[in-house]
């Protein structure tokens, strides 16, 4: 079942304990600032108002002692926007206390072929999210069977390491 916009954004005020995400994608420039993409290829500093609302929005969860946290699925070389997004996103998204994990799959066969991108709330509910081309984001759906989605999780999680350790070995290629 589709969710609006203003629903989909309750869900990150209105869970208790934990928020996962899992990204499946390696662009969603379609979905983010162009400007800011463009800036950080020219090697300009990173404006300190960039992605400033969701770093607020991610500290008062952290700050209230409630987890946020993400796998990204990468394949090595990382495409520009992947290469933005760690660089400029994850670094400052860590100083508000969001964990990331990266599931590298470089040479071999993509785990969640065919899963969407989602958001799992307290272990009760789940949003997909659709993309279109460049990673534009289209709409979400509620997912009734959250064990489905437990699962992949559990999967990512297993299969990942953390993003700083990640990052130092690889950040540079």
């Amino acid at each position: 079942m589709n969710i609006s916009p203003d629903e989909f954004g309750k869900l990150f005020t209105t869970f208790q304990r934990e928020a996962f995400r899992l990204e499946t994608l390696d662009d969603y420039s379609g979905s983010s600032n162009p400007d800011m993409l463009q800036a950080f290829l020219a090697g300009e500093p990173q404006p300190a108002e960039y992605n400033q609302q969701w770093v607020d929005e991610v500290r008062a969860n952290t700050e209230a002692g409630k987890r946020v946290y993400r796998v990204h699925v990468v394949s090595r070389p990382l495409t520009d926007y992947l290469r933005f997004e760690l660089g400029w996103g994850y670094i400052k998204n860590q100083t508000a206390g969001e964990e990331f994990f990266i599931l590298d799959i470089t040479g071999q066969e993509h785990p969640f072929s065919g899963v969407p991108d989602f958001w799992m709330f307290d272990e009760s509910q789940v949003v997909s999210m659709d993309y279109g081309e460049n990673g534009k984001f289209i709409g979400a759906k509620t997912q009734p069977d959250v064990s489905v989605w437990m699962e992949t999780r559990d999967i990512a999680m297993r299969h990942s390491v953390p993003f700083s350790e990640w990052w130092e070995r690889y950040g540079n290629e």
